[in-house]
């Protein structure tokens, strides 16, 4: 059986990096784009980084941000990976010489086809739900009819999840990983333990439908 990947986005307090390590996640995501409720300093990052142990990857999600900005928190946070939410090109989001995830607004008529071979120096593809008024963190799930077998197996499925439909979303997109924010939260950056429990435990349930 194959295990769906997890990614905790947009945390904001040790203690809900804590959680999110005690509960089993694989990534955790730290957003530098000031325009987010969800972001934080390069001091509040340092903190929360120390607090991140071995073998759990830590993300740092930008959106059209300036490429002395991704160099100046690289020189100071441990990032493993970086994630662009914005119209970046793939010569900007390789020039940092980490793996590196591409968001992409799915909705209908887009070509998936061509993004995936615009983005194809991605270590993975983000799906997320279109909003032409914001970058991610939309809170909706897109139609996930949309998504081709193809592209689910290096994607990473976002948009809207929580413990009531992760598991729907992984035995019908069965996406290598799963990305979550909103859902697990009981405020703007507040994560909530209890919520990230159940939403594992619900990622465990659609594994088993793999």
């Amino acid at each position: 059986m194959m295990r769906t990947r997890v990614k905790l986005c947009g945390l904001t307090r040790v203690q809900d990096i804590e959680a999110a390590v005690t509960h089993g996640a694989d990534a955790i995501g730290l957003v530098f784009y000031d325009k987010s409720p969800r972001a934080v300093t390069v001091e509040q990052a340092r903190a929360l980084a120390a607090a991140v142990p071995a073998f759990v990857t830590l993300v740092g999600l930008f959106v059209n941000a300036e490429p002395s900005l991704v160099r100046a928190v690289l020189a100071q946070v441990p990032l493993g990976a970086l994630q662009f939410h914005g119209t970046e090109p793939p010569e900007l989001c390789q020039a940092f010489e980490r793996p590196w995830i591409k968001a992409i607004a799915v909705r209908e008529g887009l070509d998936l086809a061509q993004a995936a071979k615009d983005y194809q120096g991605a270590a993975s593809l983000l799906l997320d739900t279109y909003d032409p008024k914001r970058a991610g963190g939309t809170g909706r799930c897109f139609d996930w009819e949309l998504v081709p077998e193809w592209l689910a197996r290096r994607s990473i499925l976002a948009g809207g999840l929580s413990a009531d439909n992760v598991a729907a979303a992984i035995s019908q997109v069965r996406p290598h990983a799963v990305d979550v924010s909103g859902g697990i939260e009981q405020g703007k950056g507040l994560k909530d333990s209890e919520k990230i429990s159940a939403f594992m435990q619900e990622v465990a349930n659609g594994d088993q439908s793999r």
